[in-house]
């Protein structure tokens, strides 16, 4: 049997994953592939010709986004790993999304190891390397709608009530709309429809007031030295998402 008659349509792709992720759509396959996730061959017809290596690295994709919540970032990361021909990142040593940001490499307390501490006068050497920034995403409101998944009236509900919203000062969508608007449609599955979103919107904006206020003394003193905005918000996304798991959790 040929190469070319094992390959698979996208639908034939979609309808092998659906039983196993149920929320995965033609959408959301075509998407990866613009984010370079996905290099599905091309017929001279134009459309798309899935291999088996193709559909295991789809499903690879869409089980970390599942079960363990990986950003888009941090995926392409392992599939770059896995391409090297190296083995990809076990589970255990990947940390939370929620401490995704960039910290310092912490010392260990096995005193046996001659790598638990530096010598006397010895710099400690820090390892862990700022994660590289994602590509800025520039999507038409037809590609946010496909991205996301999301209907027309709802999207529309959510412009108007500016939860979503283009990049200032232009016409494309940016990549916390796509996870604003993908979240929502999730949401909307469990009953918690747009009056549930604003009262979400009001609160979050009574946030940035404050923090906004709380912060700008040391945003005068760093200047340009430092991104002190950037660092506080990604404190502030933290201790939120840590206050909601704790209260759903009682």
């Amino acid at each position: 049997m040929s190469a070319q008659s094992n390959l698979r349509s996208i639908g034939q792709v979609l309808a092998s994953l659906k039983s196993e992720f149920a929320d995965v759509s033609i959408s959301k396959i075509r998407f990866l592939e613009t984010e370079g996730l996905l290099a599905p061959q091309r017929a001279p017809s134009g459309y798309r010709r899935y291999s088996a290596d193709d559909v295991e690295r789809l499903r690879y994709i869409l089980s970390v986004q599942r079960d363990h919540y990986l950003p888009l970032k941090v995926i392409r990361e392992h599939l770059e790993m896995m391409d090297r021909g190296m083995a990809s990142p076990t589970m255990d040593s990947i940390r939370p999304v929620a401490d995704s940001a960039p910290t310092q490499s912490k010392p260990t307390n096995d005193s046996a190891s001659p790598a638990a501490a530096p010598a006397a006068g010895t710099p400690a050497q820090h390892t862990t390397q700022p994660p590289a920034t994602p590509r800025p995403l520039r999507l038409s409101r037809q590609d946010l709608l496909e991205a996301s998944g999301l209907s027309e009236p709802a999207l529309a509900d959510l412009e108007r009530t500016q939860i979503v919203v283009p990049r200032r000062g232009t016409p494309y969508y940016g990549r916390e709309a796509l996870t604003l608007a993908v979240a929502a449609r999730k949401m909307a599955e469990y009953g918690i429809d747009g009056r549930h979103l604003r009262a979400f919107k009001m609160s979050a904006d009574r946030e940035v007031g404050l923090v906004e206020q709380a912060i700008a003394p040391h945003v005068r003193r760093a200047g340009g030295n430092r991104d002190v905005s950037g660092e506080v918000t990604q404190l502030v996304i933290s201790f939120h998402a840590a206050l909601v798991r704790t209260a759903m959790e009682r």
